[in-house]
């Protein structure tokens, strides 16, 4: 007869393998479901009957409903509430915490600037898509790399997701949306950021982007900034000046960081606390620091693109400061580095 407290061991036990098991199978799918997806639709056409399916929905994808990544995509709330999402969250575990006197305004577009990518973005994505489901009123896009949505069958994934592309018009459109309450989530650093991430390490890839500065005051949106601590904890990265050299040349060719990570099991990031700042306010949810007000400047000059772009680096620093004696161990050790 199983005991009370066995039972509850071999469920615990249960939960983690669930919790692994769906991480495991994220990670498989972010990195390898575009190549596969590909393959997949290659063998199809060349090797089996399926071929005029396999070609009907790529004309599709293709042609027909290219443009969609570009007007505000197509989410799905069915998707964004998978149970396969609160196992990958709880894996880590992925948490949120309350930021008083943070208020959004539903009459308003925000683009949510969210630091740092890490390996894989996790908190971010977890955020925007998962939390999405419970808390927000406004409706979340999350801007990704525009060759994903040329790839068969990742593509509806990450639209159903709440996926965009990552072009300046896509960005626009979500922004410029005359009733407001649309979030544009974005990860200003891009996969170059990835390449510093290490744990301990909080190395911002920043200086010198401005294009989302800019978006943001041609709409008048408010730029928030987000972070997560606990991020670059996940994994650790293989090194080497050749190796370096290589990510450098692939990502110059196709703005995609070739990482080699080392986690649990090769590619499974460790369990570590990644706590993205936020707020709640009754049931909302909004992961931030305070916006940074936007003028609507439809042609700004490039000194007012600098003034606001420095404006925000100080809130980011400042929430990060403020906020990392709560979350990081020997914060006062960590520092942030901006390039």
């Amino acid at each position: 007869k199983m005991t009370g407290d066995k039972f509850a061991s071999h469920s615990n036990f249960l939960e983690r393998c669930f919790e692994t098991l769906a991480t495991g199978t994220w990670i498989c799918t972010f990195v390898l479901g575009g190549s596969a997806g590909l393959l997949v639709s290659i063998y199809l056409i060349i090797y089996t009957q399926y071929r005029w399916i396999i070609g009907l929905y790529l004309f599709w994808i293709w042609v027909i409903d290219k443009d969609t990544p570009e007007i505000g995509g197509r989410p799905f709330q069915c998707i964004k509430s998978w149970s396969w999402w609160k196992y990958k969250c709880n894996y880590y575990p992925l948490r949120y915490e309350k930021l008083p006197g943070v208020k959004l305004d539903l009459k308003k577009n925000y683009l949510m600037c969210c630091f740092p990518h890490g390996v894989l973005c996790n908190g971010f994505l977890n955020a925007f898509v998962v939390a999405d489901t419970k808390y927000f009123k406004h409706q979340s896009h999350v801007v990704t790399l525009s060759l994903q949505f040329k790839l068969p069958f990742i593509r509806d994934l990450l639209l159903g997701m709440g996926g965009i592309s990552s072009s300046a018009n896509a960005i626009n459109y979500v922004l410029s949306r005359p009733s407001g309450g649309h979030l544009c989530a974005l990860v200003v650093g891009g996969a170059s950021e990835a390449l510093y991430s290490r744990p301990g390490c909080y190395i911002l890839n920043l200086k010198n982007r401005k294009g989302f500065v800019k978006l943001a005051l041609q709409n008048g949106a408010p730029l928030v900034p987000v972070f997560s601590f606990g991020e670059t904890d996940l994994y650790d990265q293989l090194e080497g000046p050749r190796i370096r050299s290589f990510q450098k040349f692939v990502q110059k060719w196709t703005r995609f960081a070739p990482i080699i990570p080392i986690g649990r099991f090769g590619i499974i990031p460790y369990r570590r606390v990644v706590t993205t700042v936020g707020n709640f306010s009754k049931s909302i949810f909004f992961p931030v620091g305070f916006p940074l007000e936007i003028p609507k400047i439809i042609n700004p000059k490039k000194e007012e693109i600098d003034e606001y772009h420095a404006k925000f680096v100080e809130k980011l620093t400042e929430l990060f400061e403020e906020q990392k004696y709560n979350y990081l161990e020997k914060p006062e050790d960590k520092k942030l580095i901006i390039l």
